[in-house]
């Protein structure tokens, strides 16, 4: 195995990954590496298509008429 070397952690971090390594019950190199390795299997997400297929979805749900909606949820009170 290599060894790698971060430099200049900002101390707030530090205090986050060893809090999160406590948590797991991880050193602080394996809950690192745990994050690390965890970003790469991650799939890339492409936001614009997504976003695309959002759009078409909404636009085939029904148009809501909020004043009838007003109205049944007001039916059968006083």
């Amino acid at each position: 195995m290599l060894t790698f070397t971060l430099k200049n952690i900002p101390i707030d971090l530090h205090h986050r990954l060893k809090a999160s390594a406590e948590l797991n019950r991880r050193s602080l190199n394996r809950e690192i590496l745990a994050r690390l390795e965890s970003g790469f299997a991650a799939p890339r997400v492409d936001t614009e298509v997504h976003a695309g297929r959002l759009h078409a979805f909404t636009a085939l749900l029904p148009r809501v008429e909020h004043r009838k909606i007003d109205g049944y949820r007001r039916q059968g009170r006083p």
